[in-house]
């Protein structure tokens, strides 16, 4: 962490940013659509629970 000290002797501490990542043009897409399916999938399976349960 980088500190620095104000005026009065308090100290300000500030967090190290995290390093960019630059995605190319069409590279996260099938990541994104996989983790859209898992997602709907989820939600039917809990509807489907829900649906036993009651």
């Amino acid at each position: 962490m980088q500190v620095t000290e104000e005026d009065g002797g308090r100290l300000n501490a500030f967090a190290n940013e995290p390093r960019m990542v630059l995605i190319e043009a069409g590279e996260g897409r099938s990541r994104n659509r996989l983790l859209l399916i898992g997602g709907l999938v989820l939600v039917l399976l809990l509807l489907a629970v829900a649906a036993a349960i009651s």
